[in-house]
């Protein structure tokens, strides 16, 4: 529940990637960040569309469908994709929720 909260602050027109994700929060992994993408309930007005992996791509899922479908929805919000489909985070990359959680005071983090 916690990660699809962080999840839902990303704005349209931005992504974030799942270490990110993981780190805001401080108590999980990317890779639990990309379970629980996975298991998003189609009806929940959870963004997980906006979620990518750290190299700026999709991840494959959904037998390849699933992929086709995260990009036709990021693209459909005015998020590009370069000639290796990857996403650029300086003009794409959302930086993170307004506020600072305890656990990520004065600590900087590299994605």
């Amino acid at each position: 529940a916690e990660i699809y909260e962080i999840v839902k602050m990303i704005p349209r027109g931005k992504v974030a990637t799942y270490g990110q994700i993981a780190a805001i929060l401080g108590r999980c992994s990317a890779r639990q960040v990309g379970f629980a993408m996975a298991a998003t309930p189609a009806d929940a007005g959870i963004p997980w569309h906006r979620v990518i992996n750290s190299k700026g791509r999709i991840s494959p899922h959904g037998g390849g469908g699933g992929s086709e479908l995260q990009r036709q929805i990021l693209e459909n919000e005015g998020i590009q994709f370069d000639k290796y489909n990857r996403v650029n985070f300086a003009d794409f990359g959302w930086d993170g929720p307004d506020f600072e959680f305890p656990d990520l005071k004065d600590e900087k983090i590299l994605f």
